[in-house]
């Protein structure tokens, strides 16, 4: 674990229980991977989530979901935007991954929304994630 990234983590964590196909994973909270928690909920890559407590630290608990045979929904996460090379997008350079079969995470000025939202919004912001 790397101390520098905690959403470099989160990710890795998801992509790990992913692939040895666990029914949940915990997380610990932070506002952003809370939101990132969120949006992964809403655009159907995760079948739900909570927040628990656990020896007076609080967690995500993420459940994964899969589909037919247990093939796993998310087929790849990636990090964009690294502590060492922030990526920063306009909303008119705003990527599409796997021509709009995945989605773009991103922090901008109006919080933690997708590409395709904050393209609406015509905000910009710092890449944050991939996920498709």
């Amino acid at each position: 674990m790397s101390l520098s990234d905690p959403i470099a983590d989160m990710l890795t964590k998801i992509r790990n229980a992913n692939t040895a196909k666990f029914e949940k994973v915990d997380i610990s909270t932070s506002r952003v991977k809370l939101e990132i928690t969120k949006i992964l909920k809403n655009e159907g890559f995760i079948k739900t989530f909570k927040k628990i407590n656990h020896d007076n630290r609080n967690y995500i608990r993420i459940f994964l979901k899969y589909a037919e045979k247990e093939t796993p929904v998310i087929t790849g996460l990636d990090r964009l935007s690294k502590p060492g090379r922030r990526m920063y997008v306009s909303y008119k350079k705003m990527p599409r991954i796997f021509n709009g079969y995945g989605i773009i995470i991103i922090s901008t000025s109006e919080g933690v929304i997708t590409g395709k939202k904050a393209k609406e919004k015509k905000v910009g912001g710092e890449l944050l994630c991939s996920i498709w």
